[in-house]
């Protein structure tokens, strides 16, 4: 793609995204959603691939339908009560509107059905993309207009941690496995949400990174699926090492930095006096921590088929910068120590 091209398109990404987070009119921030949904066609369709365009037109149809329902709930809100503002009391049956389209936005469990097949069919970077930088809009929206509808959050977000794990169990295609990763965290931070925001947002932040190192191993490695993994150990063998880190650090295991937002979220579930759905939570975190477990070994502990006798005593030096990744995975995996300071901060 031109350089020029892609700046617009990029510049266009931040953009839409800005404008949702600093709008406080409703149609200001379907505008910023808008304005990024349009922006990310150009890069998910650029490698003309059937796959990419069937991707594309998928993803292009999900927020379509989500966009026109939340301009439509906005517009019956504002009929109802008169009020455009975004920070002002909603409507219930509006309300539950835009959460539910909200939800199609960021792929959450019911309407998860879009996202495993639209990441599927992107490669690695537009998919980091898709699962970081798409999900900030929406996600600052939910958060605004928390608390609306108890049962209806509590459902989503029970719904994306189980399906988020019952759905990465069976595959085999990295893509998908990120795309189930992807719902199961964001259930999480949707579990939470009603109660703390702060709480939500540092789930977010702490997921960023570690979902970031993820991809950028894969591509590093030129890996879609679970046995391509077999041969990064010849290829980049520190990673390999690093990687079981960052991947157990999503499923949520001590002492890295995936535990944090975790414990904290179980924490606040058990003080607001809802132990049934901290349990399930924490059941379905198991199912997931299975699926990193099984990538893990793929990678450092399988050897891939080879006819020769003796490894290859060379490799060929990257031209790719390692810095991005370097710091990432150090965030991923060494967080947890700055607990406290956290805890400190949440609670100002």
């Amino acid at each position: 793609m031109n350089p020029f091209i892609l700046s617009i398109l990029l510049l266009s990404l931040g953009l839409g995204t800005t404008l949702t987070f600093a709008s406080s009119h409703w149609l200001l921030a379907w505008m910023g959603l808008e304005i990024s949904t349009l922006a990310i066609i150009p890069l998910m369709s650029q490698h003309h691939h059937p796959r990419a365009v069937e991707a594309t037109t998928k993803y292009f149809i999900t927020q379509a339908a989500a966009a026109a329902l939340i301009l439509f709930a906005s517009t019956t809100n504002a009929w109802i009560t008169g009020q455009w503002d975004i920070n002002f009391d909603l409507h219930f049956f509006p309300a539950s509107m835009l959460t539910m389209a909200l939800a199609l936005k960021m792929g959450l469990a019911p309407v998860h059905f879009w996202l495993p097949e639209v990441l599927q069919g992107l490669d690695l970077t537009t998919g980091l993309i898709l699962s970081t930088w798409q999900k900030l809009a929406p996600f600052i929206l939910m958060c605004q207009i928390m608390p609306v509808n108890s049962s209806l959050i509590t459902f989503l977000g029970v719904a994306s941690t189980l399906v988020g794990g019952w759905g990465g169990l069976n595959q085999t295609q990295l893509r998908k496995i990120l795309a189930y990763s992807s719902i199961a965290h964001l259930g999480w931070m949707i579990l939470v949400m009603q109660f703390n925001q702060q709480l939500a947002l540092l789930a977010l932040v702490i997921y960023i990174p570690m979902t970031f190192s993820t991809f950028m191993i894969f591509k590093t490695n030129s890996s879609t699926t679970v046995n391509t993994l077999a041969a990064s150990w010849a290829k980049t063998p520190a990673l390999t090492a690093i990687t079981p880190m960052i991947l157990l650090s999503l499923g949520g295991l001590p002492p890295l930095s995936g535990f944090m937002p975790k414990w904290m979220i179980l924490q606040e579930l058990t003080k607001q006096d809802i132990p049934l759905t901290a349990s399930i939570a924490a059941l379905s975190a198991l199912l997931s921590l299975y699926f990193y477990l099984r990538v893990s070994y793929a990678m450092t502990l399988t050897i891939s088929p080879n006819n020769l006798n003796a490894t290859t005593p060379w490799r060929l030096q990257t031209t790719a910068s390692t810095l991005p990744l370097a710091i990432s995975a150090t965030i991923s995996a060494m967080l947890l120590p700055l607990a406290p300071a956290t805890l400190a901060l949440l609670s100002l």
